[in-house]
């Protein structure tokens, strides 16, 4: 009897199944209508203040304070920008804040840096003692240390001089905190030990590595001090007069007032003139305070 082999072909093993994607993977995600309704409804609502600072710098003072109060721009935007100019030296007010917010902004912004590395990665006796009482010292109300400040300045000879406003705040609290939080989490420990084995100084690991690291929390920190130096007015305008060299927003306390009444268009038009050189900022600074802010939330 003859033996029929079996000549049907092995079957090959069949491939590993392939996992399967989410139809919505890699696929790019666009804001629905709601979303921009909202997004609208929230631009109007924060633009609108600044909008009517200026319908309000285009009328009289009459009749910004009728009621109700104009909604469209007038025709004295021009002569009340001129009078408000003139009447309080707005030029000189305008350098003088520019100085003392940009040298209160730089030196603070060095010395919260600094002080935000030795807390974060030096190891000293007493540093979490001495990190609390920094901190601490963000409870004590400024009008407290208004006196003795006063009395300080006055026998220096520094009343109505813009160091009795820029020394006071050469660093702040807050922005040693504020640093040494971002220092704790993107400056490890592992990079400031290498670069001392490789020899490197205490300076120029600061330079070299701090710094750079540091960068996108410095740009923050120095935006948020230069805004709160350019509108501060509670000391200065205790320090200042606004005859002698006033910043802004003490030259605006004297602005409008004649005849036993307040201008209340001048006074706008003063505010508006403050306002600009921000909105400036912001618009020339804001691509790169974001993109650092992006670039230090990215981790590896």
């Amino acid at each position: 009897m003859t033996r029929t082999l079996d000549t049907t072909p092995v079957e090959a093993a069949s491939p590993a199944p392939r996992r399967r994607l989410r139809p919505s993977a890699g696929r790019q995600h666009h804001a629905g209508p709601l979303t921009y309704v909202l997004l609208v409804v929230a631009a109007v609502v924060s633009l609108f203040p600044l909008y009517w600072n200026v319908v309000a710098a285009s009328h009289t003072g009459e009749r910004v304070v009728e009621a109700p109060a104009p909604l469209l721009p007038g025709r004295r935007l021009l002569d009340n920008l001129s009078f408000a100019w003139n009447q309080v030296d707005m030029g000189e007010a305008l350098v003088n804040t520019t100085i003392v917010a940009s040298l209160v902004a730089l030196s603070t912004v060095l010395f919260s840096t600094l002080a935000g590395f030795a807390f974060a990665r030096l190891p000293f006796r007493g540093r979490g003692m001495l990190l609390s009482l920094v901190v601490a010292t963000m409870t004590i109300p400024p009008q407290l240390s208004v006196i003795p400040l006063y009395q300080i300045i006055t026998d220096l000879g520094w009343f109505d001089q813009l160091q009795s406003v820029v020394l006071p705040s050469l660093v702040a609290a807050f922005g040693v905190f504020f640093m040494r939080q971002f220092l704790v989490e993107a400056l490890p420990t592992e990079l400031v030990e290498a670069a001392r084995m490789d020899g490197a100084h205490s300076l120029r690991i600061i330079w070299h590595v701090v710094f750079p690291v540091a960068r996108p929390a410095m740009a923050v920190l120095g935006m948020l001090v230069f805004v709160q130096a350019w509108n501060d007015f509670f000391w200065p305008f205790i320090a200042l007069t606004p005859d002698g060299n006033p910043t802004l927003q003490v030259a605006l306390a004297g602005l409008g007032a004649g005849n036993h009444t307040v201008d209340h268009a001048v006074v706008l038009t003063g505010a508006l003139l403050s306002t600009v050189p921000l909105l400036l900022v912001f618009a020339f600074l804001g691509k790169h305070i974001v993109g650092g802010i992006t670039a230090g939330a990215v981790k590896s």
